[in-house]
């Protein structure tokens, strides 16, 4: 562990609209993620931005300026942009509100609107590049700004998919044009199971997907679950609300606009893996566009039918691909990871739980020890895709178990809301169902297992060392949920809606579902030693609930240990997450030995950015 790491966000390049040789992306400097111009015609790379912090959000405009957001400790910040060959670094909406990023879109003309979310509220503006903007609408809540006509007319606004106002049209002035709903339902109703698996009813949730950037039109697209499938929708204020049923996906599904035709570009999570399609609305055409096995972590069509796309598998680092060969900015290599690597399907209640399953090369006489990384979300998944922390786990000696319990995506709408014991306990249900399939096939050592998780993935892993204690010898928890009730109160306006949908209402209405999912419930109950960080500024899992479920902890006499960190709930300097990954590996190596001897092996490749919740 002498060696240096790098650690950043590898993400898909933003294509200037009016030339697609020009390009922003993000990259390493110097352990943070920064944002880079790309010039493709000569191959050349320019560093934009070097913030403390690290720098994420990032666009270009038709007129080939390059915008980032520059934000503090606490997400709270501004855009700003500069011209792609470099010159002055001015404000892009001076006078706007401080807030969290919820959006950016430019028009051709430079009309720019942005949505940014402070304290309960979202306010969205509408304004000339670089000058004082306009407030036109504001709302308790988080809504993310779903994009901008090409003739700055309309904007939409993106609330909750299952809100009954999942997204609104609304004009410059600020006028309502229309409401688009997703669901009317408030919650489970009478009778329901404690820890519903999902209060909003089959088929309503609607996801924003942007306007066509196509000239002179005025047409949203949108995705809709129905229940059993998605299927893509589009809005125009002449025909109102369209379903192109014969269309559908039995999978989660996102999609954008080709530039030059009224085509989308779909891309399908199934299953850890992923699919990508050209829809052609007018013809109404599906053509699959081909891509090797593994996953498209993001994709944007172009000009003439041209796709660019990040490709990764769980051997290989992520890769930037176009199919028509234009230059895209270089990828950082590295190795690929050892070992080998499978699928496991484990029998459940509901259907076969899938697991991506990742051996150590070393032979020995006995099973490895497992390591269980539990994904957040919980509508996330864990997919076929590179992840420094499985590298550095499995070129240690470790097994690595990732698995996609109830309620995650890509694996249709009824897998995600199948919660039938509970809000937490069914997929802790799933993750001991997984180890001891493991256990039982003789791939893993029966008396040495680690859960480690993030935000989302870090709850799971507190409430399943207290809810089945003797099935793990170790735990990391990173920035969890540790206190339901306390977090509902503390926590962004966004999550604290989240909770309400998972539970069916709020820690007042139904205190006994908080409390039964509740880690700080069963803390009493831990019996292996559990690695807990918190960030101080973490405004998604609030410091004071964990600092209160430590205190549970240590009352209990309970063996663990605290770290925290002088963040956010997210962040981009690799210093942070290079911190997490080095404590969390040595506390391994001490109360989970693995069978392979030798140091601790450091991940030789970039490693992504934080886990959602």
């Amino acid at each position: 562990m002498t060696n240096s790491y790098r650690v950043f966000v590898t993400t898909l390049p933003d294509v200037c609209p009016t030339d697609p040789s020009r390009m922003v992306f993000t990259a390493d400097a110097g352990g943070r993620c920064e944002v880079f111009t790309w010039d493709a015609a000569v191959r050349r790379a320019r560093q934009v931005t070097d913030s403390a912090e690290g720098t994420v959000h990032r666009a270009i405009d038709a007129a080939g300026y390059v915008w980032w957001f520059e934000e503090d400790a606490t997400e709270y910040g501004h855009w700003w942009f500069q011209h792609f060959d470099g010159g002055p670094r001015l404000p892009g909406l001076p006078g706007a509100r401080a807030g969290r990023p919820r959006g950016l879109a430019v028009t051709a003309d430079g009309t720019v609107a942005a949505a940014v979310e402070r304290a309960d509220r979202t306010v969205a503006v509408v304004g000339p590049r670089g000058r004082a903007p306009r407030e036109v609408w504001s709302a308790r809540g988080s809504l993310r700004l779903g994009g901008i006509t090409p003739d700055g007319a309309l904007i939409a606004l993106a609330s909750s998919a299952d809100d009954a106002a999942a997204v609104r049209v609304v004009s410059r002035a600020g006028r309502t044009v229309v409401t688009l709903p997703g669901s009317t339902a408030s919650g489970p109703g009478e009778g329901a199971a404690p820890g519903p698996a999902d209060p909003t009813p089959a088929g309503t949730r609607l996801w924003c997907q942007g306007f066509s950037p196509r000239s002179r039109r005025r047409e949203l697209l949108l995705v809709r679950d129905l229940g059993e499938s998605y299927v893509l929708e589009t809005w125009t204020p002449e025909e109102g609300l369209r379903t192109h049923h014969w269309c559908t996906f039995d999978t989660e599904v996102s999609a954008r606009w080709y530039p030059d035709a009224r085509a989308v570009l779909v891309r399908q999570d199934r299953r850890s893996r992923s699919l990508l399609y050209r829809v052609d609305l007018d013809a109404r055409q599906r053509v699959l566009v081909p891509t090797p096995s593994g996953s498209v972590l993001d994709a944007a069509p172009r000009a003439a039918g041209a796709v660019d796309y990040l490709w990764t598998d769980t051997a290989h680092p992520p890769v930037l691909r176009a199919t028509d060969g234009i230059a895209l900015p270089p990828c950082h290599s590295a190795t690929a990871v050892p070992g080998r690597h499978t699928d496991l399907w484990t029998p459940s209640p509901s259907g076969r739980v899938h697991t991506l399953l990742s051996l150590p090369e070393r032979p020995g006489s006995k099973p490895p020890p497992a390591v269980f990384l539990v994904h957040g979300g919980p509508a996330d998944h864990d997919r076929d895709a590179y992840d420094a922390t499985v590298h550095s786990l499995v070129a240690s000696g470790y097994a690595v178990a990732r698995v996609n319990y109830r309620g995650s995506t890509g694996y249709g709408p009824r897998w995600r809301r199948e919660f039938p014991a509970g809000v937490g306990h069914t997929q802790v249900e799933d993750l001991a169902a997984v180890r001891a399939d493991l256990v039982a096939r003789g791939l893993v050592a029966r008396d040495a297992s680690a859960l480690w998780g993030v935000s989302w993935g870090a709850y799971l892993v507190l409430l399943a060392m207290g809810s089945r204690p003797g099935l793990w010898q170790a735990g990391i928890a990173v920035k969890p949920v540790a206190d339901w009730v306390a977090a509902h109160r503390a926590t962004t306006p966004a999550l604290r809606a989240l909770d309400v949908r998972l539970f069916g209402g709020t820690p007042d209405e139904v205190p006994e579902r908080y409390a039964s999912s509740s880690p700080l419930t069963w803390a009493a109950a831990v019996t292996a030693p559990l690695l807990v960080v918190g960030a101080a500024h973490d405004a998604k899992c609030p410091p004071g609930q964990i600092r209160t479920y430590l205190a549970a902890l240590a009352a209990a006499d309970v063996p663990h240990e605290a770290m925290w960190l002088a963040t956010g709930h997210d962040g981009y300097d690799g210093a942070t997450h290079v911190a997490v990954l080095r404590r969390s590996l040595c506390f391994l190596r001490d109360r989970l030995p693995a069978a392979a001897s030798g140091a601790l092996t450091r991940p030789p490749a970039p490693a992504g950015g934080p886990r959602p919740r």
